[in-house]
């Protein structure tokens, strides 16, 4: 990448660090220049690589299952037809399976969540200096940016703010349902009176709410540490790359023996968020007696 001369640590921190846009400590908004002034923006900054990505995919997975159903036909299916109600029926099958109320939102929500999903880690299989790279050139032909300076994660999964953002839309959604459905009596009594006697009624609060804090937090952080973690290893063989001609070969071996692998992980990673998702919603619907 350009950076020709950074050391190994350099490189895997240059490939680790967000395009961040926030509040400087003197009070005017612009980009981070390097790690130490992301930190300093705290919490109310911008991670621009990650929603710009984020956005773009999203839109991409409306506009080829937008393009499927305008052109669906009850005839002789085309090729997208077919992998879009392959999809369709793949995530309706686990839907029936695990849902066991009567809400339409369900199914579109885990058909959205497991293809926007899918999607976001699918990037991680982009090799990782290509976008990076060419970023880096945008900025220094474009903008008179230096090349050390620009920072661009194509991977919005290995950001823990798109992970979270993500599971409290669900918790949202399971809190929504759960006192909708059981009304906040309801709700508030499962908290407090399971699964031991009334009496216990404190104990059964930590438990229960331990339980239900604990949801987002796996979600998000079950996504964020498989794809962070491939990430990572993806950086750690392309350094190979500069360590000789030995190396290199033995580092495009391993790199296309850890994507093939990972292909796996990418669709497993979707899926299991997906699924749960589903569990946790059938769970709001559930009146305990």
């Amino acid at each position: 990448m350009s950076g020709e001369n950074l050391t190994g640590n350099e490189y895997i921190a240059h490939h680790l660090q967000f395009w961040t846009f926030g509040r400087h400590p003197d009070g005017t908004w612009g980009f981070a220049h390097d790690a130490a002034e992301a930190k300093a923006m705290g919490f109310w900054a911008f991670h621009v690589d990650s929603l710009l990505w984020s956005l773009v995919l999203g839109l991409f997975f409306l506009y080829v299952f937008r393009r499927a159903a305008r052109r669906a036909t009850s005839g002789v299916p085309g090729g997208l037809q077919n992998f879009v109600e392959w999809i369709v029926e793949f995530v309706d099958e686990n839907v029936r399976g695990s849902f066991t109320a009567k809400n339409d939102l369900v199914a579109p929500l885990a058909l959205t969540l497991f293809g926007w999903i899918f999607l976001m880690n699918l990037m991680d299989l982009v090799a990782v200096d290509w976008l990076p790279v060419l970023a880096q050139w945008f900025g220094a032909t474009f903008l008179g940016s230096d090349p050390h300076h620009v920072y661009f994660k194509v991977v919005p999964t290995t950001d823990p703010n798109v992970t979270f953002g993500l599971a409290f839309g669900v918790f949202w959604l399971m809190l929504y349902y759960s006192v909708k459905i059981k009304g906040v009596g309801g709700f508030l009594g499962e908290l407090a009176f399971q699964p031991f006697p009334k009496w216990m009624f404190p104990v059964n609060l930590v438990l229960e709410g331990v339980s239900l804090l604990s949801k987002p937090v796996s979600l998000s952080l079950r996504l964020f540490g498989n794809m962070y973690a491939g990430e990572t290893i993806f950086i750690l063989i392309a350094l190979m790359y500069s360590a000789g001609i030995v190396l290199g070969v033995f580092g495009g071996l391993l790199q296309i023996g850890w994507a093939i692998f990972h292909i796996l992980i990418i669709i497993l990673q979707a899926f299991i968020f997906m699924t749960l998702t589903v569990v946790y919603l059938d769970l709001a619907h559930q009146e305990h007696h």
